[in-house]
């Protein structure tokens, strides 16, 4: 299957808690990547699947950057075709995403880090390529 590629770079394919078809997730999945993000530091609680499951970004959703928002208003897909990228928000948004990776290399298994790493860690990457 082909990647999926945000607005800010995080790639959706990968992300545990993408669940658009093909990427149907089941409710087991969708408790464990809610108690991962409690273990992680994501969220300061178990929240429930519905709250966890997410499919894709849209503007009306909150985010904390605005970044699917901004490129709606300047007529982009992502922050890469924007003449101001990187802006001051996408490097705060790398910097905190940079932040949480000591953390997941701590509390996660391996397989839970890979997935982590390809979903989040490379948005960078996947906005350059």
């Amino acid at each position: 299957m082909s990647m999926i590629i945000a607005a800010c770079g995080n790639n959706c394919s990968e992300c545990p808690r993408y669940v658009k078809h093909p990427y149907e997730k089941t409710e087991e999945e969708l408790l464990h990547t809610a108690e991962l993000w409690m273990k992680i530091g994501y969220r300061d609680h178990v929240v429930s699947t519905d709250e966890i499951a997410c499919s894709g970004c849209k503007p009306e959703n909150w985010c904390r950057y605005q970044v699917v928002k901004c490129c709606e208003e300047r007529g982009i897909s992502n922050c890469a075709q924007c003449l101001d990228y990187p802006c001051e928000r996408m490097r705060e948004c790398f910097a905190v995403t940079r932040s949480f990776e000591p953390k997941c290399r701590e509390v996660c298994t391996e397989q839970e880090f890979e997935q982590l790493h390809k979903a989040f860690f490379e948005k960078e990457e996947n906005l350059q390529r």
